[in-house]
């Protein structure tokens, strides 16, 4: 399903390795991530990925749109098949991974606090409900119902909820999709703050956001990494002022157009 493609970094080494060595010096990363293909049909939404992440960092997944890092997310988090690879993910925790999807959805007549009561109990342990709703910046609406919150309140309920159970490895997808630049922002700030306690696995279209908050990006483009490294050394590699400016030169096609695919399966 892989050609023969590669993308090689400003030192000569593949994209593929320099996503496995920015880590590689962190004992026992949180996740591994090797070889990994998702198919659907003819259609390779991710081919040939290999990337780990080491505790209490932040990796974020940047691209196109349809480059495959929804896809990408999912198959990390169980939830899509693999055609081949590997994914090792934590195994000791009562909830290894917490994972927030685009569009999370909630019982709407539950209130704030119920909601993540009713995630704590599936957890089978004791879970300071009260800890998680100020976590995230909810402290002062936990009797809110859920069909009363804003968006950015749904959204910000939706990472409460990731970290229930103190999971060690935490996947938000596009976690600040659609919000104004202050509640993008707080959304940035409680990332930071997660990554204390997790190992934190983000897509997003942010790019301003991810230069903030990220310690590894992984530039995807047409469901392979075509570069990773700080957002630092994006820009460095690629001659260019911020984040937003080296993505583009690094997904480029020759005639100058972003590269995207013609069959979109997601982000």
């Amino acid at each position: 399903m892989t050609d023969e493609r590669t993308e090689d970094t400003a030192d000569g080494t593949t994209a593929e390795s320099a996503a496995t060595d920015t880590v590689a010096d962190a004992a026992d990363p949180t996740l591994v991530v090797e070889d990994l293909v998702v198919a659907f049909g003819d259609l390779v939404a991710v081919d040939d990925v290999s990337f780990t992440v080491a505790p209490g960092t932040v990796t974020c997944l940047v691209g196109p749109n349809g480059s495959g890092k929804t896809t990408l997310i999912r198959a990390v988090a169980d939830l899509v098949g693999i055609d081949h690879g590997s994914v090792e993910r934590p195994e000791s925790a009562t909830r290894p991974v917490g994972y927030l999807p685009q569009a999370p959805a909630f019982r709407p007549q539950f209130t704030v606090a119920e909601t993540l009561q009713f995630y704590a109990d599936l957890t089978g342990e004791s879970v300071d409900v009260d800890a998680a709703v100020n976590r995230v910046g909810l402290g002062g609406v936990p009797d809110r119902r859920v069909d009363a919150l804003s968006g950015g309140m749904t959204r910000l309920l939706g990472i409460a909820q990731a970290t229930v159970g103190d999971p060690p490895l935490v996947l938000l997808d596009e976690p600040s999709s659609g919000l104004d630049p202050m509640m993008t922002r707080h959304v940035a700030d409680v990332i930071t703050d997660l990554a204390a306690d997790a190992a934190v696995l983000v897509t997003s279209h942010d790019l301003t956001a991810v230069e903030r908050i990220a310690d590894q990006v992984l530039v995807l483009d047409r469901g392979r990494i075509v570069a990773a490294d700080s957002p630092a050394k994006l820009q460095a590699s690629t001659g260019t002022d911020d984040l937003e400016s080296a993505m583009s030169e690094l997904v480029a096609s020759e005639s100058g157009q972003v590269a995207t695919r013609d069959a979109e399966v997601d982000g």
